[in-house]
Parts: C-alpha cells; sequence; structure tokens
C-alpha cells in the first residue's frame, strides 16, 4: 500500500507540474500574438480612417471647387516660373490665406499666382478693344490710356479682393454656427467622451448647419489621430479659420492638457462667453437698423407718400 499510495503522490506530482508547464506555455504562445494583433488592428484603424477622412475632404473639394488636368496646372505654373514668382509658391503667409478660403490643396497657390499675373493684362487688352473698337467717339491716347491702365491696376488687386470676401463669407457662415458646435462639445466632453471623439461627433452634426465648420473640425480630429503633437493640430484648427473665438478654443484646449484643468467647466466657460458675444453682436445690429434704414425710406417711401397726399389735392385743383 506504501508502494502504491507514494506512486500516486508522484504521479500526481508529475501531473501538477505538466498542466502547470502547458499553462505557462500557452500563455507564452497565444498572449503576445493576441496584444500584437489588438495593437496592429489598431493602427490599422486609425489609418483607414485618415485616409478615409482624407478621401472625404478631397471629394467634397471636387464638388464644390472643381478640379484642373495636369495639363493647365503645368501651363499655369510655367507660366509662373516665367514670371519669377515661383518662390512665392512656398510662402507660408500666402498658404495661410488660402486655407482661410478653404482652398488647401497644392494647386491653389499655383491658380492664384497664375490669375494673378494674367488679370491685369486681360483686362488691359479688354480695355484697349473697348475704346477702340465699341466707344461710339474718337480714340484718344493719353486719357483713354490711362484708363486702361488703372482698369489693369484693378486687375492685379481683383484675385485678393476676390480670396478676401471669400475668407470673410467663409469665416461669417462659420462664426453662426461656432456657439452651437461649442455646446454640442460641452455636451460631449461633460458626458465623458474624449476630445477626439468629441470632435467626431460635432462634425457629423454640425455638418448640416456649416459644411466648412465640420470639414475643419473633422481635419482637427484626423490630425489629432497621427500627429505627435496635439498642440499642433489644435495650433493648425486656428491658422486654417483665422477666427478669434477658434483661436479662444485652441488655446483653452492647449491650456487644459498641458495644465490639467477640467477640459468640460473651461468649454463651458468659453460657451457662455461665446453666447454672450453672439447676444451683443445682435443688439449691435438691431441698434444699427434704423440708421441703415433713413437712405431706403428717403428713396422709396417719401415720393410715395408726397404723391399720396399731394396728388388728391392736385387733381381737385386741376377739375375745379
Amino acid at each position: 500500500m506504501d508502494f502504491f499510495s507514494s506512486l500516486a503522490s508522484v504521479q500526481a506530482q508529475y501531473a501538477v507540474l505538466l498542466a502547470g508547464l502547458a499553462g505557462f506555455l500557452a500563455i507564452v504562445a497565444f498572449y503576445p500574438t493576441r496584444t500584437m494583433a489588438a495593437v496592429t488592428s489598431r493602427l490599422k484603424a486609425i489609418r483607414d480612417r485618415r485616409e478615409t477622412m482624407k478621401g472625404t475632404h478631397k471629394i467634397k473639394g471636387k464638388k464644390r471647387r472643381g478640379d484642373l488636368d495636369e495639363g493647365t496646372m503645368r501651363m499655369m505654373r510655367n507660366t509662373v516660373e516665367k514670371f519669377r514668382m515661383e518662390e512665392m509658391l512656398n510662402n507660408t503667409e500666402l498658404r495661410q490665406k488660402l486655407s482661410q478660403a478653404g482652398y488647401r490643396g497644392k494647386k491653389a497657390p499655383v491658380v492664384y499666382l497664375f490669375f494673378k499675373i494674367v488679370m491685369p493684362f486681360l483686362l488691359l487688352i479688354a480695355a484697349l478693344v473697348y475704346f477702340s473698337v465699341i466707344y461710339q467717339g474718337a480714340f484718344q491716347p493719353a486719357r483713354h490710356g490711362l484708363i486702361a491702365v488703372v482698369v489693369a491696376g484693378g486687375g492685379y488687386m481683383l484675385p485678393g479682393i476676390w480670396l478676401k470676401n471669400v475668407t470673410q463669407k467663409r469665416q461669417t457662415n462659420m462664426q453662426r454656427a461656432f456657439p452651437d458646435a461649442l455646446d454640442l462639445m460641452v455636451i460631449c466632453v461633460e458626458s465623458g467622451m474624449s476630445v477626439e471623439k468629441s470632435f467626431q461627433w460635432v462634425a457629423e452634426e454640425i455638418a448640416a448647419q456649416s459644411q466648412d465648420l465640420a470639414e475643419e473640425i473633422a481635419l482637427t480630429c484626423a490630425e489629432l489621430s497621427y500627429l505627435g503633437d496635439r498642440a499642433k493640430a489644435y495650433e493648425n484648427l486656428a491658422v486654417r479659420t483665422g477666427m478669434p473665438q477658434m483661436k479662444a478654443l485652441t488655446g483653452t484646449l492647449v491650456q487644459a492638457e498641458r495644465y490639467g484643468t477640467p477640459v468640460g467647466s473651461a468649454l463651458r466657460v468659453l460657451s457662455d462667453e461665446s453666447r454672450s458675444e453672439r447676444m451683443s453682436l445682435a443688439e449691435r445690429k438691431a441698434a444699427a437698423l434704423p440708421a441703415k434704414l433713413t437712405v431706403p425710406m428717403i428713396i422709396f417711401f417719401l415720393p410715395v407718400l408726397f404723391v399720396v397726399i399731394i396728388g388728391p389735392a392736385y387733381l381737385q385743383f386741376q377739375i375745379g
């Protein structure tokens, strides 16, 4: 009995050792693979998300602003290089102005500089053709030539004026939707979402109100996924929009991440300030309305009022 009991105890010890070894080998064999597979799948999902968002922006840009073929772009680039303006293609200030207008592609500076070169010549030729062919009077070289030169100068300034108007319209569109987007962001952050998830959700919801603001927020969400410096992504958002409200938002987010302050409370304070600013802007516009209505009333309302008042008396005088 002692022999059998000792044999059973030895077999039990061997069984325990074999079970522990099998468990250890299973952990070594499967756990790192699963971990690396999870990391690989997460990195692949981030890359796919980034490419999807980039493709979305490119498609939207083509649908809204069109695209030029390679032959046309080659001709424009050659024209810019002939006038020794190729150094302006890498001008940071020019690229910032174009990005604030919504033109972020590599072709935008080439197209802008091409029209800045070509427009003066086109308007100069058009003015000379008008005065020499269409104009009924005699062609006066001094007077009409000076007018043509002034028109050519206006053609040189025309692309800059157009770019400024497009930027102002785009910023106005984003400013109208910014308080609502900020309120949505406050709700998302206070509900427990991360900043990236909040940006993604706000971009989807605010697209119906402002497509431009939705594109900028979605692009920032993509930059947060692959940029090493999160503050750089926030600064890019402020530079692309050029809005004081967006600079305040990015400053708040950078300060919250740098010093560990609560993001929700900081965004709520900024949301209250933005709402108050929007109310004060509406009050200023309402206060300026009577002064703006003075000239239309004098031109369109008073003549009709005089006709209604004096007309019957004049007709009675003529009949009598």
